[in-house]
């Protein structure tokens, strides 16, 4: 039965209400803000998401304009200077998307590409200080901060820093980044004059291929420069034989790579 003015209880209930609506109409209040500053983070974060990629889809297309344009080496003059004007664009829109979206994905995915260009003018101290850039960003991704990694200490090696390249390519990496860390290592330590343990690390990296049934011509190559024989690795055989493996291998770093868009970097 519902409560009249004249109810018996009806005092005790206006004086509940008096008592505690300030609180009742507080918390509702609460609710809502939270509510709508939810709603107000999301569509904005979307909105921030949406520009950042719609940024980096430009950076891909003039990547692959200027990187089409740099094949041909019979440009004329003026193909040359519009190839340099599309390059200083490039790094222009690169440094923009880094500087507003900084912590995104899309800013480690241009860095990439940046490392890449530098990489192949031979600047590879410039593409050091880039690729530090990519792994200051935090992604939260182990996977994405090891390819990073990889592509810093190749580069550092690649400027004779054999050291510091030594130093990044030693951190702890995912289990399935071990076999390309091994063959880097190998290759610093060869750099080094080191052959004892350029051999140790070759061998392992070969042991770990093994495991995957998957083979690299090119660390034969180098094995085979070191008086190293590789054991022959049999390749998979059988539509469901390469399934299974695919499914139950962990992810390597061209497949992480192919994930997150860099394929256009270094």
């Amino acid at each position: 039965m519902a409560l009249t003015p004249n109810s018996p209880n009806a005092d005790n209930s206006m004086q509940a209400l008096k008592q505690y609506g300030s609180y009742i109409v507080t918390a509702i209040l609460l609710a809502l803000a939270a509510y709508f500053g939810w709603t107000y983070w999301q569509d904005n974060h979307a909105r921030v998401d949406t520009v950042a990629a719609d940024q980096y889809a430009d950076i891909q297309r003039l990547n692959e304009e200027v990187s089409l344009a740099s094949q041909n080496p019979d440009l004329e003059a003026e193909a040359k200077a519009s190839l340099e004007k599309s390059r200083t664009q490039l790094d222009k829109n690169i440094d923009t998307l880094v500087g507003t979206h900084g912590e995104s994905v899309y800013a480690w995915q241009a860095l990439m590409i940046k490392a890449r260009q530098q990489v192949d003018n031979d600047d590879f101290k410039a593409a050091g200080d880039t690729f530090k850039k990519a792994l200051a960003i935090d992604l939260g991704d182990a996977g994405l901060e090891a390819i990073t990694r990889l592509r810093y200490a190749t580069t550092l090696l690649a400027a004779g820093d054999a050291k510091a390249a030594l130093t990044e390519a030693s951190r702890d990496m995912p289990s399935s980044f071990e076999a390309s860390q091994q063959e880097l290592l190998g290759d610093i330590y060869l750099a080094q004059d080191n052959s004892d343990s350029a051999i140790k690390s070759y061998n392992n990296a070969w042991s770990l291929l093994r495991e995957r049934q998957e083979t690299r011509a090119v660390l034969a190559l180098k094995m085979e420069s070191l008086g190293i024989v590789p054991e022959p690795i049999a390749e998979q055989t059988g539509l469901i034989q390469e399934s299974t493996a695919t499914s139950q291998a962990p992810a390597s770093e061209d497949l992480v790579a192919a994930n997150a868009g860099a394929g256009a970097g270094a």
